[in-house]
């Protein structure tokens, strides 16, 4: 029996490794052991929770910062990889938890496995510091599962060995399936449904976030009848301008943030979706729900392609736009809702537990021989 380490700290992770975890805990070679940086807590906890995870190892977040966090967790992280006998590392994504797991397997080589690797915009500003650091990640890693071919294609144009990469699929659809299963997730309403909106992203706020708010407000004046759902992120710097502008509208619910559940619920009753979010470009084609993309650019390009989604940008009048066009011709929103997931069939984590049996047993094979 070979023992795993699966590192991360953030929701996104958590929802997006949940899956994997629970296919190795089924598979009979491989022990997962669950490690929790701290660097979300109680949005952490929650989601632990909800997919009846609990951590083998929990670490202290030090500070507030980044820094003192990197610094701090960076340490414990070393002294957990010097007390266990690893396999392989596991890491998913894009965060400065998969980056220290990654580097600290690295360090001490053992393996490192990176989930949804090749996500790539190649500008090191969009999105910060994320672009960055799967790029780095990419470097140090020795088995990469993309999610889509485009993904190892940009891996294999950065001299990537070809043996080394793996399509997959993305797990984050394998946790939708999961949690529809787990918690009976159901369409509650008849009809349109509402139009969902988040943005919380750093390089939309200031002045472009009230360009996307003052679109939300306009198409909401316009139409009445359409229900406007926006869950908040809790930063003055986003929570103060959206209120703002949008909080005296009569058909605009304003709420403080959704948590997962809450958040699949409200993508299965939506008529179409607006976000600069990554992961609800991933999410929304599960459900065939219209998505507009709140940026000039997208690591998920796949979507786009596929015909689920559309980049609106970030200004008033393309937003509205491209809104207002939908709502009039139910032909192109009913296109876009037939276009299926280009992300996956919800079977990306059996695809990796097998690929990482074979490729490990492989290695001990070639070990045995030397």
């Amino acid at each position: 029996m070979q023992d795993a380490l699966i590192i991360c700290g953030t929701r996104p992770e958590i929802i997006k490794l949940a899956p994997l975890y629970h296919c190795m805990r089924a598979s009979g070679w491989v022990r997962p052991h669950w490690l929790h940086t701290g660097q979300h807590d109680e949005m952490a906890r929650q989601m632990l929770a909800c997919f009846d995870i609990v951590p083998d190892i929990s670490l202290e977040r030090a500070g507030e910062g980044l820094h003192e966090f990197s610094a701090r967790c960076r340490s414990l992280l070393d002294a957990v990889m010097s007390d266990g006998s690893w396999s392989l590392v596991v890491v998913q994504g894009d965060t400065e938890s998969t980056f220290l797991g990654a580097l600290c397997g690295f360090h001490h080589r053992v393996p490192v496995a990176h989930v949804e690797a090749g996500l790539r915009t190649y500008d090191l500003e969009r999105p910060f510091p994320e672009e960055g650091l799967r790029q780095m990640v990419s470097r140090i890693t020795r088995f990469h599962f993309a999610p889509t071919e485009r993904a190892a294609l940009a891996l294999r144009e950065e001299a990537i060995p070809r043996e080394r990469i793996f399509v997959t699929g993305n797990t984050v659809i394998d946790a939708q399936h999961w949690v529809v299963r787990h918690h009976r997730i159901r369409r509650s309403v008849e009809g349109r449904g509402h139009l969902l909106v988040t943005s919380h992203r750093r390089e939309n706020w200031g002045s472009d976030l009230r360009e996307i708010c003052h679109a939300i407000a306009e198409v909401a004046s316009r139409h009445p009848e359409l229900q406007v759902l926006f869950p908040v992120h809790l930063n003055p710097v986003v929570s103060q301008p959206v209120h703002a502008i949008l909080g005296g509208l009569a058909n605009v619910r304003l709420s403080p943030p959704f948590d997962y559940l809450e958040m699949q619920q409200a993508l299965i009753d939506s008529w179409l979706v607006l976000t600069d979010s990554g992961g609800l470009q991933e999410e929304a084609p599960t459900f065939g729900v219209p998505l507009l993309v709140l940026r000039t650019e997208t690591e998920r390009p796949e979507a786009i392609e596929a015909g689920c989604a559309r980049l609106a940008g970030t200004q008033r009048a393309s937003i509205v736009k491209q809104i207002e066009e939908l709502w009039s011709d139910p032909m192109a929103h009913q296109s876009m809702a037939r276009a299926g997931n280009p992300f996956g069939d919800g079977q990306a984590s059996l695809r990796i537990v097998d690929l990482l049996q074979n490729a490990l047993a492989c290695d001990e094979r070639l070990r045995a021989a030397i």
